[in-house]
């Protein structure tokens, strides 16, 4: 063997081993964890940082341990009575056990969309309209807490789920704006109501007050009288004579009465 043909096998030689060093070693990050088979079969879990593998026997698969979401599709449902809807929802959720979620399921993640169509249509289809449209956080932790029970056994957490939007048919919307425009109607005739009850309470009340005091009835209708004379261009036309002020006048002579008959007492005595 000549001296090239040394050199040749030497340089063969330790390409093959860079390459089974480069091959060997594999860097795993900080939010990762890889699951190791070797050949076919669980080795264990190894990073982050940097991990030794032996090529072509050891097989990595790489798992990501942050927060993912996923966006759960728009799912035709009917409630519970008879209306159509549309609702669409987002998941949170982490893989807490790297090993339970690659041994377990096939594809941890379309099994978490998957089960969240699925649970998403049974909650809603057992619930009417308005507690859809007015329970929305009741059944995002309803979803959450079934997510989160079955996907305990996949080895993934399902942080958080969210009702991003419901939608209805435009005719039943106009039906739900008449709704409420009928039930605002039915409020201001209450509260009407209720305004008419109480100031017919106080004008009874007042009424009562005018009768014993004459005097202060009189003095309210100059009052009423000089407010709207206030008014521009309006002219309020009041007749002369005694026939305006009846109640002045019994007032008076009642005076006159009281004044007589304290005068006349002294001497009768």
């Amino acid at each position: 063997m000549s001296s090239l043909d040394l050199v040749i096998g030497l340089v063969f030689l330790l390409v093959v081993i860079l390459v089974f060093v480069a091959l060997s070693f594999r860097i795993v990050k900080e939010w990762e964890k890889a699951v190791v088979l070797r050949l076919g079969r669980l080795l264990g879990l190894k990073g982050p940082g940097i991990i030794f593998l032996i090529p072509f026997v050891d097989r990595p698969i790489i798992v990501d341990l942050r927060i993912n979401s996923v966006d759960v599709p728009s799912q035709s449902i009917i409630t519970k009575d008879n209306v159509s809807v549309a609702i669409d929802a987002v998941v949170y959720y982490k893989v807490v056990d790297a090993q339970k979620a690659i041994t377990t399921v096939y594809n941890y993640n379309i099994a978490v969309l998957n089960l969240a169509q699925t649970s998403l249509r049974d909650i809603a289809g057992q619930m009417e309209l308005d507690e859809i449209l007015t329970k929305r956080e009741s059944i995002n932790l309803k979803l959450q807490e079934i997510l989160d029970s079955i996907t305990e056994g996949w080895g993934i957490k399902v942080t958080q789920v969210t009702i991003r939007d419901i939608r209805i048919s435009q005719d039943l919307l106009s039906a739900i704006a008449k709704q409420a425009e009928a039930e605002r109607l039915r409020r201001s005739r209450i509260i009407i109501s209720e305004g008419e009850k109480q100031a017919s309470t106080i004008l009874a009340d007042a009424s009562k007050s005018y009768s014993s005091n004459p005097v202060a009835l009189q003095l309210r209708f100059l009052e009423t009288l000089s407010d709207v004379s206030q008014r521009g261009g309006l002219i309020v036309v009041v007749p002369a004579g005694s026939e305006i002020y009846p109640t002045l006048g019994t007032a008076l002579a009642s005076y006159d009465l009281k004044k007589n008959g304290a005068t006349t007492n002294p001497t009768n005595k």
